[in-house]
């Protein structure tokens, strides 16, 4: 059940992305928005993990998150001052801002089990359409070489992310 509701969440605000780049083309500002903003939603999701988690693989998973994703954000912020590029805030990145934080409130008031099991399912169905939006949408999108290579390498180490949280989200079962 909560798989289902993360994974329509995290669709719908990611939907308008799509809706975005076939109205018209992403600009490398609106991309690095969108990137970064996707990342500090993990972080924060990840922070709550380490708060209210019981479950060690959970917590251990959550702390993987806060240190990749903020590792790739600086990264991130690094290339967009050394190219003097502005991320620019969209449509997107608020949406995904938006429906984050509808998620932790929802994820904020379960305890115990029932918090672990839908903070992975989130993490799956998240890192899932995350993935698949750098794949179909921002990585083609994007016009700089060290941009796209900045979300090529986020996008192997957010794949791994995705199976770790399967996997830990088959020992919860």
């Amino acid at each position: 059940m909560f798989y289902r509701i993360s994974t329509a969440a995290v669709v719908i605000c990611l939907s308008s992305s799509v809706a975005l780049a076939q109205g018209a083309k992403l600009t490398d500002p609106q991309i690095a928005h969108i990137a970064y903003t996707a990342g500090e939603i993990d972080i924060k999701a990840a922070k709550q993990a380490l708060d209210k988690a019981s479950n060690k693989d959970v917590k251990q998973f959550a702390e993987g998150m806060v240190r990749d994703h903020e590792a790739v954000n600086k990264q991130a912020l690094d290339l967009v001052k050394k190219l003097k590029v502005t991320p620019e805030d969209n449509d997107t990145s608020r949406t995904l801002s938006k429906q984050a934080s509808e998620k932790l409130g929802e994820l904020g008031k379960l305890k115990g089990a029932a918090f672990d099991k839908a903070y992975i399912a989130n993490e799956v169905a998240y890192h899932k359409t995350v993935n698949n939006a750098l794949e179909t949408q921002l990585i083609p999108s994007a016009s700089n070489a060290e941009l796209k290579g900045l979300l090529q390498t986020g996008l192997k180490i957010f794949q791994g992310h995705e199976q770790h949280a399967e996997h830990v989200a088959a020992e919860l079962k």
